[in-house]
């Protein structure tokens, strides 16, 4: 048996109808940027999120940058960012012109430890941006209370956490402002590359819309230097018709991560080389990616491969030691270097087969029962 990390046509299969009929709406109607299906998505989104305001634009990264932009927060600012998260974290701050300041994280969680942000804040410090990474939520509640006590805006990086919630409340709703993307591997993805900002500040909203079309609020009447940076009448579309079946995909996936924490719960016991996500009483997480760690993780990854299960790094080389932050390289940053070093990720989504997933539990508890002799 092959079991592949992740399948998108499968997602398309299941919504072909509906898909197709918004497809052709689109087409039909000759209108594809800034028209009725980016609003009405907008709108929709904004909702769901428990939010006023939803700015679609072209990309999570472009949400995150137009967001600070937004903000006022450029060169000479510090922006405190997790050390363990992808690089569009930092790359927003860094095309802001600010500089990213890395705090580690719960290394049980994976999420940015609240409780090592204030040591690095600094008179330039002027915004957080917590991730809810791998579809679990940050603990939001701290760091607001730190954000409102230091005067400073929380920026969610929501990108891998559609529909999650935390003490009851949707992510993206959080903070002051929250950045979302719609990758198409993502919980609520669309058939490119896509991505929106939601928020209850009507100013933040109204300048993220000048700035992601050209600065221009009224065409050919500029008011700033914008973007070109729009979510697309057609992904708007195929976004419409995914959301309205994220709940119930989100379902499928926190079940399979509750038969995996079950299977897997016996492994780990004494010194076994296996550690499974935990997640605390007030997360309900929607497991966009199940994350393990393994003190042989290349070895383990090498095995399942060999058993034909797919599985990728989340992410193999910290943010401090790339190519693109070599002023970094000389940061200790031992959580994020370990997590570098031990993550993997098994294939989780809403249309894995239950007999795919039951053979990735046989193989991996073979697997490891054969490391523990």
């Amino acid at each position: 048996m092959k079991v592949p990390f992740l399948e998108l046509k499968p997602a398309y299969d299941e919504l072909r109808e509906e898909l197709d009929a918004a497809y052709h709406r689109v087409m039909d109607s000759g209108w594809y940027l800034l028209g009725d299906e980016l609003t009405a998505f907008e709108s929709e989104y904004a909702s769901y999120c428990q939010t006023t305001h939803c700015i679609g634009v072209a990309n999570g990264l472009d949400a995150l940058h137009l967001t600070l932009r937004a903000c006022n927060i450029g060169p000479g600012d510090e922006v405190i960012v997790p050390s363990h998260t992808f690089i569009a974290t930092w790359l927003a701050v860094t095309h802001a012109g600010a500089t990213p300041v890395p705090v580690e994280p719960n290394i049980q969680t994976y999420n940015i430890d609240p409780n090592r942000i204030e040591p690095a804040i600094t008179s330039r410090t002027k915004a957080i941006i917590p991730v809810h990474l791998y579809g679990q939520p940050a603990d939001m509640d701290p760091i607001m209370e730190l954000a409102n006590r230091h005067n400073l805006i929380v920026l969610e990086d929501a990108a891998q956490a559609q529909g999650a919630r935390y003490k009851g409340r949707r992510v993206g709703s959080l903070g002051h402002v929250a950045a979302h993307s719609f990758y198409p591997g993502k919980n609520l993805g669309a058939f490119a590359d896509g991505g929106a900002v939601t928020t209850n500040d009507r100013q933040i909203a109204e300048r993220i819309r000048i700035l992601r079309n050209y600065g221009s609020k009224v065409k050919y009447q500029n008011e700033v230097p914008g973007y070109n940076s729009r979510l697309e009448e057609i992904q708007a579309a195929f976004l419409r018709v995914k959301l309205q079946h994220l709940d119930e995909w989100n379902d499928r996936r926190k079940q399979i991560a509750k038969t995996y924490l079950t299977e897997f719960s016996s492994l780990t016991a004494g010194n076994s080389p296996l550690t499974l996500p935990v997640v605390p009483d007030w997360a309900d997480p929607v497991w966009h990616l199940f994350v393990v760690q393994h003190t042989d993780r290349d070895a383990l990854q090498s095995q399942l491969t060999a058993a034909g299960i797919g599985t990728l790094i989340h992410y193999p080389v910290p943010i401090h030691h790339s190519q693109a932050y070599p002023e970094f390289h000389r940061h200790q940053l031992p959580l994020a270097t370990e997590l570098a070093s031990t993550v993997l990720s098994l294939p989780i989504g809403p249309q894995l087969a239950k007999d795919s997933i039951n053979f990735m539990i046989t193989q991996l508890t073979a697997l490891n029962h054969n490391d523990s002799k």
